[in-house]
């Protein structure tokens, strides 16, 4: 099984909760994932940059594949980081969204020229599952 960045927004609870739920339904379907929030902690203040950077590197580093909520008027610029920075290491991006409005062109190029942007966390588990497999 793969071992799965999860990324997202962070602002307020609904775009945590959903992202805990993505997570959840990975971890349910075998694979080990990596949530920053719940993995390496909510910034709170100044003192914590350097440990929650250095977390989020190395689970970035270590990570078979990125998963992203792309949700919103525009992507969220650190979700668009860690796309970025995990698809110039080779590693498969799947993007999530429902959001009518139009992907940003670069990230869905990133993830597969928009083959890799599911709908629901049903299609997003089918989706890894075959990414996965090989």
């Amino acid at each position: 099984m793969a071992y799965i960045y999860v990324a997202g927004p962070l602002f307020n609870t609904h775009e945590r909760w959903y992202l805990e739920q993505i997570a959840a339904a990975l971890e349910g379907a075998g694979h080990r994932t990596f949530l920053p929030h719940r993995d390496a902690g909510i910034f709170k203040s100044e003192a914590d940059r350097p440990r929650l950077f250095k977390a989020d590197m190395q689970a970035l580093d270590e990570c078979d594949m990125l998963v992203a909520l792309l949700t919103g008027a525009d992507h969220d610029s650190g979700t668009s980081a860690e796309l970025g920075y995990v698809y110039a290491k080779g590693k498969p991006c799947i993007g999530i969204s429902d959001d009518v409005r139009r992907l940003n062109n670069l990230i869905w190029g990133l993830c597969g020229e928009g083959k890799k942007v599911v709908r629901t966390i049903d299609e997003l588990v089918a989706t890894v599952a075959a990414l996965a497999a090989g």
